[in-house]
């Protein structure tokens, strides 16, 4: 069931609205609720923790839609905005997405394209709600466990189990974003973290879209594992995606005018996975570990802006799937050889 809010102070919008989709209300796919500004609608979000998405005006007394948007990106980031305004313009358009805007509607409505804005929003703000609840659960797993688990399954039982682990053939893929230390260093740090996880934010759908687990965020990076069938083309295909995505987010005035861009690289292959830490602490980190994800890690560092980065032996698994150009050879640390490398086009 997704719930929207909506908010505008044309007081027709709400009578259309429960007319339009009055199917999807009567079988409870949709719940609609209503305000007529801004200000309305940050009370009715704390009304209605649970809402998923707002499709928001512009112009409105007492608050506008594009405050709107930074109040909920403030205290509510996981709920996604739908900007639904005749101020169709470039700017406004822009300001809207650089406040967190996550798509953008202009008036007078077109429903279809209104039906098919909603339905990928609130696929969007499901998939990161999933990912949260998965990273929370995961957290409680590994990082604490309660004292009568403990007792009734017996330490030494509890300690060969959590620290069980199993070698397999996975893909591990590092993206970094390149350059954002120079905005770290730079601006308010509440804005560098607000920044970073909009980015993460974006880089994380498609990485959940080609079926990846985030393993780990690493400063101004993301470590992710691909398993199962095709795990090598998945992994690419959310490189690319990742790239594309990226690449398309607007400069940001104001913040040195900083673009951002990534740099990623991708090594397939078999490594270790296991639950990594001190079981004392009760602090452990289920992850990959071995020379695959290493060689990685390296490949990451060798990739420029906008460059997917591939060793020989994943070239030679994927040259029919993908377009790819040798880039040359890399030394890497702890091998004896040069590694040749290529870069993934498309």
């Amino acid at each position: 069931m997704g719930k929207i809010l909506v908010v505008d102070d044309e007081p027709d919008l709400e009578v259309l609205i429960k007319q339009k989709f009055r199917k999807q209300i009567r079988e409870k796919e949709y719940v609609f609720y209503f305000a007529e500004n801004g200000k309305e609608a940050l009370k009715k979000i704390l009304e209605h923790p649970e809402v998923d998405i707002v499709l928001s005006d512009i112009n409105m007394p007492e608050m506008d839609g594009l405050t709107l948007l930074t109040k909920l990106h403030e205290t509510s980031p996981l709920i996604k905005s739908v900007i639904v305004s005749a101020y169709g313009d470039m700017e406004n358009i822009r300001t809207a997405m650089n406040r967190g805007a996550f798509d953008f509607i202009t008036k007078p409505i077109n429903f279809e394209d209104l039906t098919l804005t909603m339905e990928k929003t609130l696929k969007h703000a499901q998939q990161i709600k999933d990912t949260l609840k998965a990273i929370k659960e995961n957290n409680i797993l590994k990082m604490y466990v309660d004292e009568n688990v403990l007792n009734f399954m017996g330490n030494k039982e509890f300690e060969s189990t959590i620290m069980a682990s199993e070698t397999i053939e996975a893909t591990v893929i590092f993206i970094d974003i390149c350059g954002f230390t120079k905005i770290s260093e730079n601006v308010e740090a509440d804005t560098v973290v607000k920044l970073i996880n909009n980015y993460f934010d974006e880089m994380v759908k498609e990485i959940i879209e080609q079926k990846g687990h985030i393993d780990k965020f690493i400063g101004d990076a993301i470590m992710a594992v691909f398993k199962g069938e095709y795990h090598l083309d998945r992994a690419i295909d959310a490189a690319l995606a990742v790239c594309e995505k990226i690449n398309n987010l607007p400069a940001l005035e104001g913040y040195l005018d900083y673009k951002p861009k990534v740099s990623i690289g991708i090594k397939s292959g078999e490594m270790v996975s296991g639950n990594i830490g001190s079981v004392s602490l009760k602090r452990l980190d289920y992850t990959v570990i071995g020379d695959t994800v290493n060689t990685a890690a390296r490949l990451q560092d060798a990739a420029r802006e906008n460059q997917i980065i591939i060793s020989e032996d994943c070239y030679q698994k994927v040259k029919e799937s993908f377009k790819c150009k040798k880039v040359g050879n890399i030394m890497v640390k702890n091998k004896t050889n040069p590694l040749t490398i290529y870069q993934v086009i498309e």
